[in-house]
């Protein structure tokens, strides 16, 4: 039986998956330039741990980005928000792959992470309000699961194709599939009429739940933990476990395996046991990459590692997420917004700090150590949501697919709690 948005339980409508493919481009963009790392430095005459810069500037650009044009584009078509997104970010990538400068090719990421946080906080939206309550979690991992599959194909691809091109091969790749990928969301998107009713007052409004802050908190440091490690993963595979770096893009296809594997287990688990979920999946990461500073050493035992530090850690992204929009009830895009801001935080402390640590005497131990610290503080706010109760006042945003805003006066389902 269809629910009240118009879905069949279990069956996702096909415009998540067409925006899952926008989140697999703009997850490839953020991160295969860990996989490019000697290869940018040496190019653009800057050190290694420089170079990885460019992806906290990626993840600084989303901070500031994803909530700043969400609002910018509150009134406008939802479409024309993503197919200008896309353009955008194409526009940055070429900038990029044309530049000499490393100051320039830092700039033109931050522009492109400005087109992604936008591109992200509207197309989770569109999303979940497609999928319905009864998929939210579904809809909201599939999005996820578009950059987890990044990290499985678009990341090892990108980093073969920088060892026999160059680290622009892949940005020019990038460009041309984002502007091919804007011809078609403007093609599949359903047209909606301009959005004139929503409140930013409502929006603001959201943000007053705690238990809102908790999970985008949680986002926050999640991300931390993984990518303080996985920024400089290239370097810690080479130098200390002793892999050829021809085989390093099979280490990150593995680490993609092990994200999209764990997106799954949160986009199936997440609606029933959040909790359980997300508690279990934080302490594990943890343990992870605090066995990643003895055990990395070996190529065999580094690997093992690398895919479940993406298993893991990925795990509780979509749970996370789907608990905030959960709060925002009719308000979604700002928090939308936010938490694609709280994971980007995260990306830009943690490999700002593992860079730090690179260079200090911890030498490669240095960022999964800055990494275990980050993924166990994750768990002190996964504690305080689970003390203060995920289901009490909770719903889950039940828009309907023809119109932008819900009626106040029908509350959304809510999965039960266990």
């Amino acid at each position: 039986m269809p629910s009240a948005s118009g879905t069949t339980p279990g069956k996702l409508p096909f415009v998540v998956w067409v925006l899952a493919a926008g989140t697999f481009l703009m997850g490839t963009t953020e991160f295969v330039v860990a996989g490019l790392l000697p290869e940018l430095a040496g190019d653009l005459g800057v050190g290694v741990s420089h170079a990885g810069l460019l992806i906290t500037a990626f993840a600084i650009g989303m901070i500031i980005g994803a909530p700043a044009m969400a609002m910018a584009t509150l009134r406008l078509p939802q479409r024309r928000t993503l197919v200008l997104a896309l353009s955008v970010f194409c526009l940055g990538h070429l900038v990029a792959a044309l530049s000499t400068s490393f100051t320039v090719v830092l700039l033109a990421r931050v522009i492109t992470a400005l087109a992604t946080g936008a591109f992200w906080s509207v197309g989770f939206v569109v999303a979940t309000t497609a999928a319905g309550p009864r998929n939210a979690t579904r809809a909201t991992g599939t999005m996820i699961g578009g950059l987890t599959l990044a990290n499985v194909l678009g990341v090892p691809i990108g980093s073969f194709a920088g060892q026999f091109t160059g680290w622009r091969g892949p940005f020019w790749a990038l460009a041309v599939l984002s502007g091919l990928a804007a011809v078609f969301i403007g093609r599949f998107i359903p047209a909606q009429r301009q959005r004139v009713e929503v409140s930013l007052r409502a929006e603001v409004r959201a943000l007053r739940q705690g238990r809102l802050w908790l999970a985008l908190g949680a986002a926050m440091l999640i991300m931390g933990g993984v990518l303080a490690t996985y920024t400089y993963v290239t370097p810690l595979l080479t130098d200390r476990a002793g892999i050829p770096a021809g085989a390093v893009p099979l280490v990150l296809i593995a680490f993609g395996v092990g994200a999209l594997g764990g997106t799954t287990t949160g986009g199936r688990l997440g609606d029933r046991r959040p909790m359980a979920t997300t508690l279990t999946a934080a302490a594990a990461t943890t343990l992870v990459l605090l066995l990643m500073i003895p055990l990395s050493g070996n190529p065999v035992t580094a690997t093992v590692l690398v895919f479940l530090m993406g298993l893991t850690g990925f795990t509780v992204n979509p749970v996370v997420t789907a608990l905030a929009m959960r709060f925002a009830g009719d308000a979604p895009t700002l928090t939308s917004a936010l938490t694609t801001s709280a994971f980007n935080t995260g990306v830009a402390a943690g490999s700002a700090i593992a860079g730090t640590a690179l260079d200090s005497s911890l030498g490669l131990t240095g960022p999964p150590l800055v990494g275990t610290v980050i993924a166990a503080l994750t768990l002190l706010p996964l504690i305080g949501l689970a003390v203060s109760g995920t289901s009490r006042k909770g719903r889950i945003v039940a828009q309907s697919g023809a119109h932008t805003h819900a009626r106040r006066d029908e509350p959304a389902q809510v999965p039960s709690q266990h």
